[in-house]
């Protein structure tokens, strides 16, 4: 079970708004696939909220508590190490990425926000995924 601490809480909290975050880039794509333009805009505006948010609370939490290790299976180490090797980096990566995918839309140069999301996207949508997978293999799977 889950201490009662607010670096746990925080923890879960970070889990919540990456699962969200996921939630909102999928309905942005959606949204943008069916020409859905304004819809597609605020999912994505949602999601960049959402991202800062948890980037506030998860620099919040690492204050508090700083590094969390593993406690889990061994058997399972290796694929949490193989997450996080990626994870990190590319969550890194992510902040300048979104940020200049989300100006060039603001500003209405499309065709060079059209393109970069295609970079951006993906890549998003994997450390919002592999986000909420860290929380589960931290702080929910058993103890190995």
């Amino acid at each position: 079970m889950l201490p009662d601490t607010l670096p746990a809480r925080l923890a879960l909290l970070n889990a919540c708004l990456n699962g969200s975050a996921v939630v909102c880039l999928v309905l942005g794509l959606y949204m943008i696939k069916r020409g859905r333009k304004e819809a597609h805009k605020r999912f994505m505006l949602g999601t960049i909220a959402l991202s800062a948010a948890f980037l506030v609370s998860y620099l919040t939490r690492y204050a508090l508590s700083g590094d969390t290790r593993y406690a889990g299976p061994s058997e399972l180490a290796w694929v949490y190490y193989s997450i996080l090797i990626t994870h990190v980096p590319l969550a890194i990566l992510t902040v300048p990425l979104v940020l200049t995918t989300a100006t060039h839309a603001l500003k209405g140069r499309l065709d060079k926000h059209k393109r970069i999301a295609r970079i951006t996207y993906p890549i998003w949508l994997y450390v919002s995924i592999t986000g909420v997978l860290v929380y589960l293999m931290l702080y929910r799977l058993p103890p190995g």
